[in-house]
């Protein structure tokens, strides 16, 4: 079996969930023409990190997320994504994993990146999330979630196929993004889908660079700067036979670390 994933990358527009929405809805429909089963979106790609509105934004990310179950539905795709979620006070950067018209999951991002203040706004997540979908096994983490190798490991040992990473990644840690990624595909046999913002958004400058890599630590499609999509087959035997050949996982010695 092979997935087909696609990855979204796009200019989020920072408190516009309109015009966020509506690149959202055509790009979907681009990639789904081009014979996608997976979907990626950015990180918080409905609203930005909008922080001065950002409890009003995420009062409408339920209505969103009906829209992305009647999309999913139809164009039968698994659609991963981050948007705010209402939790008090405070929102929770929230990924729905929503597949074919039923959502599969929910992952509140765990580390949140206190440099930026994202500590002082969002609630984190204390659990990880491993979703059986139609399309194969899927583990998702957010962003500066890829600096936490535990994290990864943990959904590969519970048997994800693909780990989705939905970024809002800036420049100058490009080489940061690109190694990290790499780095969690060869240490975890497995496919890494990423989708990073791309352009200025409010004072950061966003590189894309999004990614597709193979269980050999391999790129399969890339992004530059720009907006727009890619699409790759992920070969899901091709990682079972890799992992055969170099069995990491039955080498493992979990007692002594």
């Amino acid at each position: 079996m092979s997935i087909n994933a696609a990855s979204i990358q796009f200019n989020v527009k920072q408190g516009d969930v309109d015009a966020n929405l509506a690149y959202i809805r055509e790009a979907l429909s681009r990639v789904s023409a081009r014979g996608a089963n997976l979907a990626l979106l950015p990180e918080m790609w409905s609203s930005g990190f909008a922080y001065k509105n950002l409890n009003e934004l995420a009062l409408r990310t339920d209505k969103i997320v009906g829209e992305l179950l009647e999309i999913s539905a139809r164009l039968k795709l698994v659609i991963v994504g981050s948007m705010p979620e209402p939790n008090g006070d405070k929102v929770f950067n929230t990924v729905y994993l929503v597949d074919n018209g039923r959502l599969a999951g929910v992952y509140r991002k765990i580390h949140l990146f206190s440099l930026l203040g994202e500590d002082r706004a969002f609630s984190g997540g204390d659990s990880w999330l491993l979703a059986d979908t139609s399309i194969g096994k899927i583990g998702v983490i957010i962003c500066y979630d890829l600096r936490f190798p535990e994290l990864s490991r943990r959904l590969a040992v519970e048997g994800a196929q693909v780990i989705c990473v939905p970024a809002q990644w800036p420049k100058p840690r490009q080489e940061h993004w690109r190694t990290l990624l790499r780095a969690r595909a060869i240490e975890n046999q497995l496919f890494i889908v990423s989708c990073n913002a791309c352009g200025i958004i409010g004072k950061l400058d966003f590189f894309g660079m999004s990614m597709i890599i193979d269980a050999k630590g391999e790129l399969l499609a890339e992004m530059g700067e720009n907006e727009g999509e890619i699409v790759a087959s992920l070969d899901l035997q091709a990682m079972n036979d890799w992992r055969a050949q170099i069995p990491c996982f039955n080498d493992r010695k979990p007692g002594c670390y």
